[in-house]
């Protein structure tokens, strides 16, 4: 369990440095806006890329990653649902909320405790594929759709299966799923540089993340309180529930029943904030949604691997 807290730690003291950066005067609006952009634009697609080339791509085809992806559908269903009647109706806002409530931190936070609790990583290999190949392309088609409305530019029928190629990251990982399906193998020489620009997205994103939570208004004093509750419920305890129920009824063994419960149980991930930012709709709901899942979801991993035998 030292590993999984020792996640949460790393992940708590680079968002801390980016508050107390923001509070000293040190990084302000202007450096949040370029972290935010360096992120996604420049770093999230060579780290993807560098996961993804040498992936398992065999996992995809298991019966846990079937759970994972029923209880995400599901999750995501009964979210819209809830915030059509709580809230009201839909928007590009309500793509970001729809991502806070489903889409798993499995990268900076999943992967440390996969290894503490799993005993193995590769189990955050399917949901990751899943997560940057299918859902978060899906959501950046949408929002690039309802910007192209927004500012008047209607696009034709045929623009909108070429969407999520315009996008650098969803381009970076079909890439490297190509490669990887290819079984092409890039040399290391090749390989350092973007390993070395990768590896800026997650710290980026943390303390992006950070000069939020210093600059604007604190989570729970916005008006979003109650969204925020409802994707933090729809998160930390239906999508959990959901794994579990269904891992049951699919009749997984105890250590991959463990790992699609762990797996959905973990927060929001950082970089929906990234996306929020990019098409500067939602931010502040989902760097709440963030925060608070994060928080809740260190109470929530520990008391599912002691029932589940982590």
């Amino acid at each position: 369990m030292q590993g999984a807290l020792t996640g949460f730690f790393t992940i708590g003291a680079i968002v801390a440095a980016g508050v107390l950066l923001a509070h000293f005067r040190v990084l302000g609006e202007l450096q949040r806006t370029v972290l935010s952009r360096l992120a996604f634009l420049v770093a999230s697609p060579a780290l993807l890329f560098s996961l993804v080339v040498d992936a398992d791509l065999a996992h995809l085809f298991s019966r846990t990653l079937v759970v994972s992806i029923l209880a995400i559908a599901i999750t995501a269903g009964c979210y819209l649902v809830a915030a059509r009647t709580l809230i009201g109706p839909p928007n590009a806002r309500t793509v970001i909320a729809t991502l806070g409530a489903c889409y798993t931190n499995a990268g900076n936070l999943g992967l440390p405790i996969a290894a503490a609790i799993m005993g193995d990583m590769t189990w955050m290999a399917p949901i990751m594929l899943v997560q940057i190949g299918l859902m978060q392309p899906s959501a950046l088609a949408i929002l690039d759709t309802l910007a192209a409305r927004r500012a008047g530019r209607p696009l034709s029928w045929h623009s909108y299966p070429t969407l999520p190629l315009r996008n650098p990251i969803t381009v970076a990982v079909l890439l490297a799923v190509a490669l990887n399906l290819a079984g092409v193998r890039i040399p290391e020489l090749l390989m350092a540089p973007v390993h070395l620009v990768g590896g800026v997205a997650v710290p980026a994103m943390l303390l992006a993340f950070g000069i939020s939570l210093r600059l604007d208004p604190l989570p729970r004093r916005g008006p979003q309180l109650r969204e925020v509750g409802v994707i933090v419920a729809a998160k930390i305890v239906l999508q959990p529930l959901l794994a579990w129920a269904l891992g049951v009824g699919f009749g997984l063994a105890p250590a991959e029943l463990l790992a699609v419960t762990v797996i959905a149980a973990l927060p929001a991930a950082q970089n929906i904030y990234v996306i929020a930012s990019r098409y500067e709709v939602g931010e502040l709901l989902a760097r709440d949604s963030i925060f608070v899942s994060t928080v809740i979801s260190v109470p929530t991993i520990t008391l599912l691997a002691t029932l589940l035998g982590g």
